[in-house]
């Protein structure tokens, strides 16, 4: 499927887009954005204030979101799957028909991933006048800032859930061994959650391994760096 054969292509531009948001950014917050500007010289009416540059920044975040949440969604559905999966047991639980296994938490991360999709639609585009027809195009810079703070929250939940059947997946596979880095990242993540061999409430593990996600952890005991 492309969401394995495309990781690449997918994930290799995604960085790029707050790469460039971040160059946007820095250009703005040393732009003089008063209005008027007043100077020794005199008084001078702009549009400097305009936060365009800043709603475009926060709009092309929010594509690379949406997509890296997209494309970890179909990864986690391939390893339930056991059509797809190449054997692994349904829904990576040990007893399938008696557990759910990771059912729910594949249906949540389908949830999330629709969502980030639609918070992902432009806010650039819904100007509105306002002050009678005076400011009659705005940026919405500050509502689409504000949604991506959402849309990440909800893409460390996908990653989290994907680290928790990737590494259900790989244990069922013992005694086959995957790289050492990854083996580093699958320690850090057992020592919070355990393996699910029962079905239990899964809400405060998967929360646990979106944290570890959103700090860093695994990144970090794989040796991997994601500066921008």
């Amino acid at each position: 499927p492309y969401s394995i054969r495309c990781q690449p292509q997918v994930l290799g531009p995604a960085p790029d887009l707050p790469r460039f948001a971040a160059t946007t950014l820095e250009t703005e917050a040393n732009a003089v954005t008063d209005n008027p500007l007043v100077t020794a010289a005199g008084i001078l009416s702009g549009g400097n204030f305009h936060a365009e540059p800043v709603a475009f920044a926060a709009d092309i975040v929010a594509l690379a979101l949406a997509e890296i949440g997209a494309i970890a969604q179909r990864r986690v559905a391939l390893m339930v799957d056991p059509t797809l999966s190449h054997d692994l047991p349904p829904f990576l639980t040990p007893v399938p028909g008696l557990n759910s296994g990771y059912m729910i938490a594949e249906v949540t991360t389908a949830a999330l991933m629709s969502e980030n999709k639609h918070l992902a639609t432009p806010c650039s585009t819904d100007s509105t006048p306002t002050s009678a027809n005076q400011e009659d195009h705005v940026s919405m810079a500050a509502h689409g800032a504000r949604r991506l703070l959402r849309m990440n929250a909800n893409l460390s939940v996908i990653l989290g859930v994907e680290a928790l059947c990737a590494t259900q997946g790989i244990e069922f596979r013992a005694p086959l061994a995957t790289a050492p880095r990854l083996r580093a990242a699958i320690t850090v993540l057992r020592a919070r959650v355990p393996a699910l061999a029962n079905d239990r409430y899964l809400a405060p593990e998967i929360q646990i391994a979106a944290e570890l996600v959103r700090g860093d952890d695994l990144a970090a005991a794989a040796q991997l760096d994601f500066a921008l």
